[in-house]
């Protein structure tokens, strides 16, 4: 970066990428999910266990759920489960087929109905008493505390969450060091124009701002996008049921979107790394962890060591500071199905539920582990993000061992022409604006 003669040099970063755990190593879609829920419990018992000692007392009466007696004060350790009329199911993908009326979409599915159930390895309990079902969430491993009733259900007097490990100890930086983050970038959308983007991405490399702009800007290490990429105008759903004669010589919509956001990333790759994650429109498996988008598609950005395909979700260590974060997809889909009206405090409850998407695989598609729940949060991160929010948040989480972990929602920028700076020495967080005026 040049202004007036004054070079401004880009300063070098310690980076590893911390996410070989969400790579497939197979592809076996045969099994059931029934091994995802028991390993999920099997590693977090010992955790919740920890958690309600440190609550309630050293000597809490810890018991299986087939060991209770009905009146007797006892604490149990299960997964939560949501019995929810208005959840979708497999009747509205065959509807249409069968000329049903499919189930209209909703924004919540919640119901004064839903029931909420703990299970864990061999049985399963109604709960009933001080806990709130709409807020609760299907596949988080809780500790209940209180006694069964006479009619089969658990009455619950409290409960508690796992305990995030301590944060591992990260060398101060002498300087201002930033990331970027942004997502939502919906490029091949009709009626939208990338001129805000291109402005953004112009002052990311300096070729835009004052001395004073390009100075702040030169110290941004790295750019990581996080997912939606394309528009969701992309997708042609009708493609597999219109015949072949009538699509031979089209061309698919992604190709002209995935070229221009080669366009994009290789004027940023050219100038700063680069990590670019899979999301819910972008041409990639639609399970979680999202694999890394195939190097192909951008044949101008992968000449740049600096570019970098990444999984969804992503974690990496940036200046030994730890970064934790998905596309945004966990968080949209507890927001379908709770009560929450505010996607922090959706992203809140996961960090310290201590996994990343609870509702996966329930009414979140993933890829059916076996031995193994890679989205269990084992390592307490420093920064902790979602992208393809409605809007920008950031909170300073505190926890019970001196952790302070940034919370952080990123904005979709097709709405609101903006992404996030993130400061790596004080984690001051700001929106970053791109807007014409």
């Amino acid at each position: 970066m040049e202004e007036d003669g004054v070079l401004f040099q880009r300063p070098a970063s310690k980076y590893e990428n911390l996410s070989s755990r969400f790579l497939l190593k197979e592809r076996n879609f045969q099994r059931q999910y029934a091994h995802l829920y028991s390993e999920r419990l099997k590693v977090m018992f010992p955790l919740l266990r920890d958690a309600a000692k440190k609550k309630w007392g050293n000597k809490v009466n810890l018991k299986k759920l087939f060991e209770m007696t009905s009146g007797e004060k006892c604490c149990v350790i299960g997964t939560l489960f949501k019995r929810m009329e208005l959840k979708p199911n497999i009747l509205k993908e065959i509807s249409k087929d069968l000329n049903l009326v499919p189930q209209p979409p909703r924004r919540k599915y919640v119901s004064d109905s839903d029931e909420l159930i703990l299970e864990d390895d061999l049985q399963r309990i109604v709960l009933v008493g001080d806990i709130d079902v709409h807020k609760s969430i299907t596949g988080v491993v809780v500790a209940v505390y209180g006694q069964e009733r006479d009619d089969g259900k658990f009455e619950v007097d409290d409960y508690c969450l796992t305990y995030l490990p301590t944060q591992a100890p990260a060398a101060p930086l002498e300087e201002d060091r930033y990331i970027v983050l942004m997502s939502g970038l919906g490029i091949g959308e009709e009626g939208h124009h990338l001129m805000n983007l291109q402005l953004l991405v112009d002052l990311i490399t300096g070729q835009l701002g004052t001395a004073e702009e390009q100075e702040k800007f030169s110290k941004v290490i790295r750019v990581i996008v996080a997912g939606n990429s394309l528009s969701p105008e992309t997708q042609q759903k009708d493609i597999l049921n219109t015949a072949k004669y009538l699509t031979r010589k089209t061309k698919a919509s992604t190709v002209d979107a995935v070229r221009g956001l080669d366009d994009i990333l290789v004027q940023l790759a050219s100038s700063v790394p680069v990590d670019v994650m899979p999301g819910e429109y972008d041409p990639g498996h639609s399970c979680l962890p999202q694999q890394p988008l195939h190097k192909c598609m951008f044949p101008q950005a992968t000449i740049y060591p600096t570019m970098h395909s990444v999984t969804n979700p992503y974690e990496a260590s940036i200046d030994g500071i730890r970064i934790l974060g998905t596309s945004g997809q966990n968080v949209t889909d507890i927001f379908h199905f709770t009560s929450f009206e505010d996607h922090m405090e959706i992203l809140e409850t996961t960090l310290k539920a201590g996994h990343l998407a609870p509702t996966a695989p329930d009414t979140l598609s993933c890829y059916p582990y076996y031995d193994k729940d890679p989205l269990i949060i084992s390592d307490c991160p420093t920064i902790y993000f979602a992208g393809n929010q409605p809007k920008f948040q950031s909170r300073l989480w505190k926890g019970d061992s001196e952790q302070q972990v940034l919370l952080v929602t990123i904005p979709k920028f097709i709405d609101t022409q903006a992404c996030v700076m993130v400061n790596l020495r004080t984690l001051d967080c700001q929106p970053l604006s791109s807007q014409l005026t």
